[in-house]
């Protein structure tokens, strides 16, 4: 699959988040890409809201299984030693704080780690997902998405304006130029991504955030 530099950017950053060990959940969207990037060598075991422990990679055309689903409603592989249950079941995994890690896709994140990633008013949505469950019982949960949207305004917000996912629930947030981390003492900008600089990332986000001197080092470089 070929991806826009800006996708790539996001996804290879994500994957490192990843660690061994860890049972994880993706959401729908951009997450899904990550399951094909975490490296063979790292035991991880991918959980879905609709009842997977143990997603593997996509499958291959003409292998595909109908009964073999991620939450995007994709077909996807069981890696060996997966295991299937019911909703309940899942869900109960997730508000038990069994989940290590949340990779969610993310329409506006605020300056407090608020999030918005379910709706926007007035447009015809399914329902509103497990992400609300998620975001409350995985111990860490790390959003990804574009920077600015398709009118080019800063989905970083200072206060979000579309309906809240969560509030306050965000540790670390992944764009295609910049990681912020949520902290006791704000959102701080911990890296700067491929393609992009202190400048820009100052120009195109409207949530106030602090620099960690990491970057300040590096920008010096």
């Amino acid at each position: 699959m070929r991806m826009s530099n800006a996708r790539e950017n996001i996804i290879s950053r994500a994957v490192q988040e990843v660690e061994d060990g860890m049972n994880v959940n993706l959401g729908i969207g951009m997450p899904t890409l990550i399951a094909d990037r975490i490296p063979a060598t790292k035991s991880v075991f991918l959980h879905s809201e609709n009842g997977l422990l143990g997603i593997g990679h996509y499958p291959l055309a003409g292998e595909e299984d109908a009964d073999l689903i991620n939450a995007g409603k994709e077909t996807v592989t069981a890696k060996k030693g997966a295991s299937c249950f019911d909703n309940a079941e899942s869900f109960g995994m997730i508000r038990g704080g069994h989940i290590d890690l949340a990779i969610l896709g993310g329409m506006e994140v605020s300056e407090t780690g608020d999030l918005a990633n379910w709706m926007i008013p007035g447009k015809m949505v399914k329902g509103m997902g497990g992400a609300m469950d998620i975001v409350q019982g995985a111990k860490k949960v790390v959003i990804i998405m574009n920077h600015v949207n398709k009118q080019g305004q800063s989905k970083v917000k200072s206060r979000c304006e579309l309906p809240l996912t969560g509030s306050n629930v965000v540790d670390r947030l992944i764009t295609d130029m910049a990681v912020f981390d949520f902290t006791d003492k704000g959102m701080v900008l911990k890296e700067i991504l491929p393609g992009a600089d202190l400048e820009s990332v100052r120009a195109h986000t409207e949530a106030s955030f602090q620099v960690d001197k990491a970057v300040y080092l590096k920008e010096e470089a």
